[in-house]
């Protein structure tokens, strides 16, 4: 790492830890396990999501982990009252304020900033109050950047999925798959143009945000494939990565899954 270049601390979301407990609904694994292990193997920080569904995390796995973990807690939550209440009493390091689709299987985008602009600034005066550092989930755009500034928000975190599903229909046998998404209908030249795009797009509402005095995290759909070209990417400070670390420690352990991908966020 050059030492003129910033620091990009890894963020480790242990949330798939949880869906496998979910699988059988019962107590095992355990996600409380994973905090030491993953501090242990270079994470900067825990990211949980606890969602309106509690589809994985719980109010007890939230409120364990926050109070055990020895590195920061980031909790992803949406902009839901009653949530938000949780949050403040839970008072993790950070909240993510994303949103949330009940019919999805992941996170699908960042917050409409703009139409949900009043309800995002209610959630943001409520955490606020709580002494909350409060981050948005918002799509790389100059004007969610913009709106996130005005909001009060002290971090963003760029969703970085069209960048990530579009490398994966380039790069890897996703086309040959059970997947049926559009792209994969395109010639490997018109893949190769957009995902130039998406990566453009992420790293000028990186350099906005920081030139507005925001802080920069990035994360959803990375991979060890895909993140190295996002860490160059400057003012990106934090990257937040889970479903790719979770997979591969069930070949590799966790700690190893870990250390494997905080030495690929190394600039």
């Amino acid at each position: 790492m050059h030492a003129d270049k910033p620091k990009i601390d890894l963020g480790v979301n242990i949330d798939h830890i949880a869906v496998l407990r979910e699988a059988r609904k019962i107590n095992d694994p355990d996600p409380l396990m994973a905090l030491a292990i993953c501090a242990q193997a270079g994470a900067d920080q825990i990211t949980i999501h606890l969602r309106e569904d509690r589809r994985h995390i719980h109010d007890d796995d939230a409120f364990r982990i926050i109070a055990s973990s020895p590195i920061p807690v980031n909790l992803e939550c949406s902009i839901d009252s009653e949530i938000i209440s949780i949050v403040c009493t839970l008072k993790p390091h950070r909240a993510t304020l994303v949103p949330e689709k009940r019919s999805e299987v992941t996170t699908e985008g960042g917050l409409d900033v703009s139409g949900s602009y009043h309800a995002i600034l209610n959630a943001i005066n409520i955490l606020e109050k709580s002494e909350i550092e409060i981050s948005l989930f918002i799509d790389p755009t100059a004007e969610a950047v913009e709106l996130s500034k005005k909001l009060g928000a002290q971090w963003v975190e760029l969703h970085t999925g069209t960048y990530a599903n579009l490398y994966a229909m380039r790069h890897s046998a996703l086309p040959h798959s059970h997947h049926s998404i559009e792209p994969l209908r395109l010639s490997r030249q018109e893949l190769d143009s957009r995902l130039a795009e998406a990566f453009e797009a992420i790293q000028n509402a990186a350099e906005y945000a920081q030139q507005l005095g925001l802080k920069v995290a990035a994360g959803h759909g990375l991979n060890y494939q895909n993140v190295t070209r996002i860490t160059t990417i400057e003012s990106i400070t934090e990257l937040n990565i889970g479903q790719s670390i979770i997979a591969r420690s069930v070949f590799t352990g966790l700690s190893r899954a870990v250390s494997d991908m905080k030495e690929l966020c190394k600039r």
